[in-house]
């Protein structure tokens, strides 16, 4: 299985960097991880409606550009659908063995997922109802990514 994670802006933080590392060498002896970092775009603080969207557009535009055909793309959003680590699990399952081998999450900026990525993708997967960085969240779904491909292998894991 090939697992994409796009999201937007690049990672600074030392720590979440390495636990993502961590995260990514052990799931490599069930996927091939590939992490996909796009260049988030320069705004102020405030910003008009009118603004955000062109951000949001601009950012969109460059994930969109790393999608390839025939992936399955799950984007990351608080209106999404909240699933368990198991139900997670069986989806990644079900993908692997009826859907496809090309899955790509998506992770949006701090603006969050311009619409037209939401259109392209085959679902929306939600964390919860709270807002975290998004380069927390890169760190939270390849946990759970990791989490899910010991579910399935039916090995233990610390619940």
């Amino acid at each position: 299985m090939n697992i994409t994670i796009i999201s937007v802006g690049k990672l600074k933080e030392k720590y979440l960097k390495m636990g993502i590392e961590e995260y990514v060498k052990r799931l490599s002896s069930y996927a091939k991880i590939d992490l996909v970092e796009v260049a988030d775009e320069k705004a102020p603080e405030q910003l008009s409606e009118a603004e955000m969207e062109i951000v949001k557009r601009k950012e969109g535009e460059r994930i969109l550009a790393k999608i390839s055909e025939g992936m399955h793309v799950i984007a990351l959003a608080i209106d999404g659908k909240m699933k368990s680590s198991e139900e997670l699990a069986a989806e990644l399952e079900s993908l692997m063995t009826y859907g496809t081998s090309k899955i790509a999450f998506v992770i949006g900026g701090s603006l969050g997922l311009h619409e037209d990525v939401l259109r392209r993708a085959d679902e929306k997967l939600s964390f919860g109802k709270m807002t975290l960085p998004h380069q927390l969240m890169k760190l939270v779904l390849v946990e759970q990514i990791y989490r899910s491909f010991r579910i399935i292998k039916g090995e233990p894991y610390h619940k």
